[in-house]
């Protein structure tokens, strides 16, 4: 065996070798073993070149607390003191995690092994009172099982920092829901195997300034850059399925590997049917929300695509017929990986975090923006509304500003053309310039822009940023996009080229500027009584005129209506 391993290392060729699978995991009760099962076909080259790209972690032997942190435990252990308790004070999760990493981290879960969270934090107001300091902001948040929130949950300021307040648990579950049978007092090594990630069943004990690693491992594959769950990882989904997205959401933010039987757990037919049904939208829309506001976002979505969980997150109306093209999730990805990438290359401050985040969506569902459902009363309505809205429950104005930024981006085609090449006759072709009939050739390009931003506002770099996407408009990119040969400089150029016009002609912002003439003036030149269509047919008119004529003044623009007004009535 070790010579023909040795002899297709060097020659790059496969062979057969067992398959070692792991049978359990290392909860004291259960020991570790190991056991061949079928085999496969391995690779040495892809086995070096996966070792290869395993991350490298560096984790600190120790916590080093700020002096924030130092003072805020000085008075909990103070009220341990004070009262004679009996508990030992350890802090959970992620801030155990990120402070090993170097990471600040403001999210501190303090966990308490004999006392609800509400009895503790009375007891810390209590001794703050007696030391003559004040207690902030106390609250407590009750159990709501309906939202999958099961223990009580209390809040308060310590030193200008919000703590919480939770017992630890040992709970069990009934098989289709994910409101547990038992529930009761846990120790931390039961509560640490019932977290979602061995990387987030750290703990910091407060009384012994001590890291506590139960599942004997956390630490480990944190080093290892692995994301694996405490239990094996099918029970521990079935018991909350939305550990499947916490672990996608990990491996992607750190850069971590998921572990290879956690993958396949979490693309079985089980755990995205209990995905589905177990956990709520609104839950699996923060979970995505935080995936695409965070520094990896391509990769999150890559491995949401990989696990078979693209349509399962992202689900379609029931009304909606037509089977999705194969591999349209694909390409869903490739859209975002490219506008990642084109970001990246144009730079992050051009974009502030709102705008990058709904851009980011925008690229993702372009293949599905022509993409419709009739609802009840037989009115056509976009996916990406029903992904927003009901897959996601994500705000109404996320939905909104998607849709009509999918509607309006390729208004910009033409004009990206003119930007790039100053050539006027390419304004010829713009279609939605018939009312600006009045406007001089030389203005067009300053009135058809001013009208596209105003539509746009603040989101207008994200509607360019998508036309530079699929600029231009009659060649299909999407054998480009699949392939990563997508020419990021050049879109890059035409991004820059365009933007840097539209600010030289003066239009950011422009959506915010005032008309010069209000409704009642313009009632007036026309002798009208009431308003109505033609009213705001003339608003239209005024507002072209003025982009034309940005130093023009309301005299001017009266003028200039009366005289227009007087033509047109000569001929009638």
């Amino acid at each position: 065996m070790r010579v023909a391993f040795q002899t297709a290392l060097l020659s790059c060729e496969p062979i057969f070798v067992p398959k070692l699978r792991r049978s359990c995991y290392p909860h004291p009760n259960l020991p570790i073993s190991w056991f061949p099962t079928k085999t496969l076909v391995f690779s040495p080259c892809r086995a070096i070149m996966a070792v290869q790209s395993r991350p490298t972690v560096q984790v600190r032997d120790n916590i080093e607390l700020n002096e924030t942190e130092k003072k805020i435990f000085d008075r909990l252990l103070g009220t341990v003191r004070h009262f004679g308790l009996q508990n030992q004070l350890r802090v959970a999760g992620g801030w155990v995690r990120d402070k090993l990493l170097g990471k600040d981290c403001y999210d501190i879960d303090i966990a308490l092994d004999n006392m609800l969270g509400s009895e503790f934090v009375e007891k810390v107001r209590d001794y703050l009172l007696h030391v003559g300091e004040e207690a902030q902001g106390i609250a407590v948040i009750p159990c709501n099982p309906e939202q999958s929130k099961h223990l009580e949950t209390a809040r308060m300021r310590i030193c200008d920092t919000w703590i919480d307040f939770v017992n630890l648990r040992c709970e069990e579950y009934c098989e289709n829901s994910r409101i547990p049978t038992v529930q009761k007092y846990g120790t931390a090594e039961e509560d640490a195997y019932r977290r979602d990630l061995t990387i987030n069943s750290l703990f910091y004990n407060i009384n012994t300034s001590s890291i506590e690693d139960f599942t004997k491992r956390g630490i480990a594959d944190l080093k290892s850059g692995i994301i694996v769950t405490p239990l094996p990882p099918k029970s521990t989904f079935m018991d909350d399925p939305l550990r499947v997205l916490r672990a996608i959401r990990f491996g992607a933010r750190f850069g971590f590997i998921l572990d290879e039987e956690l993958k396949e757990a979490a693309s079985c037919d089980e755990v995205k049917a209990a995905l589905s049904a177990k956990i709520s939208r609104e839950r699996i829309g923060t979970e995505i929300d935080l995936m695409i506001s965070g520094n990896q976002p391509v990769q999150a979505m890559t491995y949401i695509c990989d696990l078979k969980l693209f349509w399962v997150v992202f689900s379609l109306h029931p009304k909606y017929e037509p089977a999705v093209s194969e591999g349209c999730d694909r390409l869903c990805v490739a859209y975002l990986d490219a506008t990642w990438n084109l970001i990246q290359l144009i730079g992050n401050s051009t974009f502030n975090d709102e705008q990058r985040r709904l851009a980011l969506y925008t690229a993702m569902f372009l293949p599905l923006r022509k993409t419709v459902y009739k609802d009840n009363k037989a009115k056509k309505i976009p996916v990406v509304n029903y992904i927003f809205r009901d897959s996601l429950k994500r705000k109404v104005s996320d939905a909104e500003t998607v849709i009509n930024v999918h509607y309006a981006f390729e208004k910009f085609l033409p004009l990206i053309s003119y930007f790039a090449s100053n050539e006027d006759v390419l304004l010829t072709e713009v279609d939605w310039e018939r009312e600006f009939v009045d406007v001089p050739l030389a203005s067009k390009p300053r009135v058809l822009t001013g009208f596209l931003l105003r539509e746009l506002k603040d989101f207008w770099r994200v509607a360019l940023l998508m036309s530079t996407l699929v600029y231009p408009r009659n060649i299909d990119c999407t054998e480009d996009l699949l392939n990563k040969n997508f020419e990021l400089e050049r879109r890059r150029s035409l991004f820059k080229a365009a933007e840097d016009a539209i600010l030289k002609l003066g239009l950011d912002k422009i959506w915010d500027a005032k008309p010069l003439v209000n409704g009642k003036d313009i009632m007036n030149v026309l002798q009208l009584k009431s308003g109505g269509p033609l009213v705001r047919e003339w608003q239209q008119k005024i507002l072209a005129w003025q982009l034309a004529r940005p130093s023009a003044t309301a005299e001017e623009c009266l003028e200039w209506m009366r005289e227009t007004h007087s033509k047109r009535l000569r001929m009638e």
